[in-house]
């Protein structure tokens, strides 16, 4: 069976003024991301993770942060068209592990909301996603609430 496997990583500041969007859920809370999309930390990770799993270029490469049609755009839609990339290479995601790293917001009450909506966007059984939460212990700009952080890893296999 042919199995890949990806890794992920992105990191925003929190900004005053800014929606704050994660995992493809809106967190009510009085800052949000920075980022010339939504900045969704979460879904950029497993993002990129998809596409180490391919072996293809990097999110930034794909959607550069300097193209105006990326303004603004929604980590989801982006995180769609990787989808469609890797289903047209014949395969599929077998399973997601994430953590997202924050001192601020709790994550604990939208961690499985998160869980769902990731996996409807990949089209696979919420069983199939980990969406965990971490603090910093206070320790740096993810301890001191001044970013957010996440990690994804992901293994796909040939489509049967």
């Amino acid at each position: 069976m042919d199995i890949r496997v990806g890794i992920g990583y992105d990191i925003h500041r929190l900004v005053e003024g800014r929606k704050l969007i994660v995992g493809g859920v809106e967190i009510p809370y009085l800052k949000g991301l920075l980022g010339h999309s939504d900045a969704d930390c979460l879904l950029h990770a497993i993002t990129d993770a998809l596409l180490g799993a391919m072996a293809a270029d990097d999110i930034g490469t794909l959607f550069p942060d300097t193209d105006p049609a990326y303004q603004g755009a929604s980590s989801a839609d982006l995180l769609i068209a990787v989808k469609q990339m890797l289903e047209e290479k014949g395969y599929v995601v077998n399973n997601l592990d994430t953590v997202l790293v924050a001192q601020v917001p709790s994550f604990a009450p939208f961690k499985k909301l998160m869980g769902e909506r990731i996996a409807q966007i990949l089209g696979v059984g919420a069983e199939n996603v980990a969406v965990k939460a971490k603090t910093n212990e206070g320790l740096g700009g993810l301890g001191s609430g001044e970013a957010i952080a996440a990690y994804a890893v992901v293994t796909i296999r040939k489509r049967d």
